[in-house]
């Protein structure tokens, strides 16, 4: 399954939607996806799992780029 993650590039930075980056990862569960990223300095602030057609939206971004871990 992808994810949608939202993140802070620092881990001390408080969110600010302004400030709010995304990134795509593959995972079985949300657990998996945040144990990936842990040894990354990202606060995460959300992580959606994407399917269907909002899945389909999204692959239409020119961001789309599911990152590998």
């Amino acid at each position: 399954m992808i994810f949608k993650v939202y993140y802070q590039d620092k881990i001390t930075e408080v969110p600010v939607r302004e400030r709010t980056n995304t990134l795509y990862i593959e995972g079985k569960t949300e657990g998996e996806v945040r144990s990936k990223l842990k040894d990354r300095p990202y606060n995460i602030e959300f992580v959606s799992p994407l399917d269907g057609a909002y899945l389909e939206y999204e692959k239409q971004s020119e961001n789309y780029k599911v990152l590998e871990i």
